[in-house]
């Protein structure tokens, strides 16, 4: 049934963009002029170098100038946003797209519907990752008696089905010993709608990737019942390409993975500058873009197309098999780092071969400051809060079972001896209270008292 609604969403909006006669991307626009169409997902903040942050800089339009000026042709760039991967892959399918970024899963779509259509695509390059799931999390109400997983059964469930927040869903209920197709009614809505059942009390919980469930949680509108990162699987944004628009104009490709690493090194550079520039962009707070895309952000921004997370695509086919939503993807043969190789150059291997920056003990982001400061420790971290309530914009601490980002005020804090340790969710703190005799939580503003009075 979610195969044919899905496939239903998709013909339509195939028909819509056939209907709408939008001329073909990449072609002669006028004398001389080439237009290159991508599609990309504003709120979908793990993007930003292919998208938002991207587009706000102006590098891919640089590099198409340098390029026009050797070629003789005019380069010009339409910029196409979009909710999630869904009408992207439509567009693309339809030869309206030349290059777009979507999650994991939605690559997996793109890559059998290019596939189904004739117009194959390609995964050229990765936006943001986490090497433990940390970019998508299960949120409930505030006042929820939901406490994990397991009390799901019987509930109704938002997410949005194809999605990388959809593929979490479904195997953390299975780890939970639930059944995803049976046991729990699955809504099948956008992001922001789902967040508004959320909220009406239609819907009992909520499984999104990012931004969605940091931005609940900062406004107070929700909170985290289960942190993706559990499942200790990668998770991944990336960038795909018409395979025929590749083949035609294989340097322009280059161009868009080139300015890619620059907005990449930019967003390494100037984290806070560029958090705040993709909030002003998207509407988002500063804060909420912060927590993801930040120096200890949940995401890792690297452009190379590394091995765990081609390894990680493959686990999730037979995911997206199972809910009848593809059939079989040749991954292999949809992964092509060619491109990216020739940017690099010579320093791919080493590139490839980086992971993630260490975590820290979290940090701290003071009003008025473009700067935040790392702290050792998470109680390190609380100390100074405590004695700056006042000038603190934001706290960030990471979870001390996953690892995972979250805001300090919304952590659920746990005092074992002199330490105080953060979790996403209460059942992570409830587990470890129970292997720990003489741990106990307690409430955020103990938390503060407690490592204010041990300094």
């Amino acid at each position: 049934m979610r195969s044919k609604a899905f496939g239903a969403l998709l013909g339509a909006a195939l028909l819509a963009l056939t209907a709408a006669g939008c001329g073909s991307p990449a072609s002669a626009g006028g004398s001389g002029t080439v237009t290159v169409t991508v599609g990309y997902q504003s709120r979908t903040i793990n993007t930003v170098t292919a998208g938002t942050l991207l587009r706000s800089l102006g590098y891919f339009e640089d590099e198409l100038r340098s390029r026009g000026e050797r070629d003789g042709i005019t380069y010009e760039v339409k910029w196409q946003d979009y909710a999630t991967g869904a009408p992207i892959t439509a567009q693309m399918t339809a030869g309206k797209i030349d290059i777009g970024s979507m999650g994991d899963f939605p690559l997996l779509i793109n890559a059998a519907r290019g596939k189904q259509l004739n117009r194959p695509t390609r995964l050229v390059s990765v936006t943001g990752y986490n090497l433990a799931g940390g970019l998508n999390t299960v949120v409930t109400a505030p006042d929820s008696e939901l406490g994990s997983l397991a009390d799901l059964r019987g509930r109704k469930v938002s997410t949005s089905i194809g999605s990388a927040a959809d593929g979490t869903l479904v195997r953390a209920l299975r780890q939970a010993g639930l059944d995803p197709e049976k046991d729990i009614r699955k809504l099948n809505q956008q992001p922001a709608v789902g967040a508004s059942a959320l909220q009406a009390g239609s819907a009992d919980a909520l499984s999104q990737f990012v931004a969605w469930p940091g931005l609940l949680a900062f406004q107070g509108r929700a909170k985290a019942l289960y942190d993706g990162a559990e499942l200790k699987l990668p998770t991944f944004h990336g960038v795909t390409v018409g395979q025929d628009f590749a083949q035609r104009r294989p340097g322009v490709v280059e161009d868009f993975l080139r300015a890619q690493g620059r907005a990449t090194d930019y967003l390494h550079r100037h984290p806070v500058p560029a958090s705040e520039s993709v909030a002003k962009d998207t509407g988002l707070p500063a804060e909420v873009v912060h927590l993801y895309n930040g120096a200890q952000g949940i995401a890792t921004f690297d452009t190379t197309l590394k091995p765990a997370l081609i390894a990680a695509l493959k686990k999730d086919v037979p995911v997206l098999r199972s809910a009848k939503l593809v059939g079989d993807v040749d991954v292999d043969a949809f992964v092509d780092d060619r491109y990216l190789r020739r940017v690099y150059g010579s320093g791919y291997a080493k590139a490839l071969a980086a992971g993630p920056p260490a975590r820290r003990g979290g940090e701290v982001w003071l009003r008025g400051e473009d700067t935040t400061t790392a702290y050792p420790t998470p109680t390190a971290l609380l100390r100074y809060v405590a004695a700056h309530r006042d000038a603190v914009r934001a706290a960030y601490v990471p979870d001390a079972s996953t690892g995972t980002l979250w805001f300090a005020d919304r952590a659920v804090w746990v005092s074992d001896g002199t330490g105080l340790r953060p979790f996403v969710t209460g059942s992570a703190a409830r587990t470890y209270v129970s292997a720990h005799p003489g741990a106990r939580t307690l409430p955020y503003a103990a938390a503060l008292d407690k490592a204010r009075s041990a300094s």
